[in-house]
């Protein structure tokens, strides 16, 4: 008959199989051991998934001031990463109208010149002044067809023409339902759209220094439960070795619970900062950079939201201060501030 036991001791677990007449043990095994490779440094896990060869041998910015990655892949076919809808999405909407507005006139002329190409005959203009080119008539039909308008001064004759009219009015039910789904899902889409001081500052902070910069919601819907995040990353030598170092900066408040107005963030350089006593120019010799990363709740769509950014060194004035972004109010009006001033800074005194 056996037993199994299970002791606890100093972060021990030991499972221990009883037998009746003898005491056989199982395994003896350290939560240490299970969880923990100590061959593996606390820098090398704070890589941010960049992984240990881009972050020991690259000098480029890791995050661009947009919030996009500094990074490139190659090796993948066109049609393995190609995503036509995620493409869609992400782009911009001067492009993306851009490219609506291309694919309708291409496709009307198109058409138009298919049209022009069965003769007069096929498609025939009633109206008082008909129109003498066949690829401006067979054009203006196509875009008749194509927005199923159908004035009915122009239209075809003969079963060819009318098989091509069938063919155009397919396309055009296809076209208009994917470009209605994709303009929905960009309307439907919870981005954040926060506006980041250009520039951070090293300014006083309760008698020491700290690490500043500011941001605000760029549009009128609340954002609620937003925390921050901000990495500092630079080269450092180790074992005669140039490799990039990660730390995550203790801030002086990592979340707020609105964001009505504008948020400073602000590390304090304390005696136990990486930053301390840190100039100027070692933060340009050690090519370092702030990584910034801001996450919250869109109280509109009831939906997480997430923006990124970076500082590099010449976007650090040391010696400065933000100027005061609140505008002076009369007694009873509401509390306001001037976003212009986001990133006005002047000389410490």
């Amino acid at each position: 008959m056996y037993g199994c036991q299970l002791f606890h001791h100093q972060s021990t677990f030991t499972i221990i199989r009883l037998p009746f007449y003898n005491r056989f043990w199982m395994a003896e095994q350290t939560l240490d051991q299970d969880f923990h490779n100590p061959e593996i440094t606390d820098a090398e896990t704070r890589d941010l998934g960049f992984g240990a060869v881009v972050t020991r041998g690259s000098r480029q910015r890791l995050l661009n001031h947009d919030g996009s990655f500094n990074v490139q892949r190659t090796g993948l076919s066109v049609l393995s990463s190609l995503n036509l809808y995620h493409t869609l999405l992400a782009l911009s909407w001067k492009v993306f109208l851009g490219l609506v507005l291309l694919l309708y006139f291409l496709s009307n002329i198109l058409f138009g010149i298919l049209y022009a190409s069965f003769g007069a005959e096929a498609l025939v203009d009633t109206s008082s002044t008909p129109t003498d080119s066949l690829y401006i008539r067979g054009f203006f039909f196509s875009v008749q067809t194509f927005a199923t308008i159908g004035y009915g001064t122009i239209h075809p004759v003969g079963i060819i023409p009318n098989l091509l009219v069938t063919v155009e009015s397919y396309y055009s039910l296809i076209a208009n339902a994917l470009i209605t789904g994709v303009v929905f899902a960009r309307f439907a889409r919870p981005t954040a759209k926060v506006f980041y001081s250009e520039i951070a500052v090293i300014a006083p902070y309760h008698e020491i220094t700290g690490l500043m910069f500011r941001l605000v919601n760029g549009r009128n819907n609340q954002l609620i439960e937003v925390a921050a995040t901000v990495m500092y990353t630079r080269f450092a030598e180790e074992n005669g070795i140039r490799v990039r170092r990660f730390d995550s900066l203790e801030l002086e408040r990592r979340k707020v619970a609105f964001l009505p107005l504008a948020w400073t963030i602000v590390h304090p350089i304390a005696k136990d900062s990486p930053l301390y006593g840190i100039t100027e120019e070692d933060l340009r010799r050690s090519d370092a950079e702030f990584l910034v990363l801001l996450t919250a709740t869109d109280e509109t769509f009831a939906s997480v939201v997430h923006t990124r950014s970076s500082y590099k060194p010449e976007e650090v004035r040391f010696g400065y201060k933000f100027v005061n972004i609140y505008n002076e109010v009369e007694e009873g009006d509401p509390i306001s501030i001037n976003i212009r001033k986001l990133s006005a800074i002047e000389k410490v005194s």
